[in-house]
């Protein structure tokens, strides 16, 4: 069992990191902290481009991962006595 949670651990890291670069990558929608940041002087053309249709699909399954990392580590951590 020892093998599987550090096999999860390092799933949960290298997740999370991908996640963090992925959510970095969206364009902002405004009102928020991208405004703050210069993000809100881009113009919307309406709609979203195929490109940010897929880095909308790749986020989600990356925080699919993310999630079952957790709870699978969670769920060690609760029955698995070490």
């Amino acid at each position: 069992m020892n093998a599987v949670k550090i096999a999860l651990q390092v799933l949960l890291v290298i997740s999370s990191l991908f996640l963090t670069l992925l959510i970095l990558m969206h364009k902002g929608k405004g009102g928020g902290l991208s405004d703050m940041f210069g993000g809100g002087m881009s113009s919307s053309l309406g709609g979203s481009t195929v490109a940010e249709r897929n880095l909308d699909r790749f986020t989600i399954a990356v925080a699919v991962v993310w999630f079952a990392a957790v709870v699978g580590l969670g769920l060690l951590e609760r029955f698995v006595a070490a």
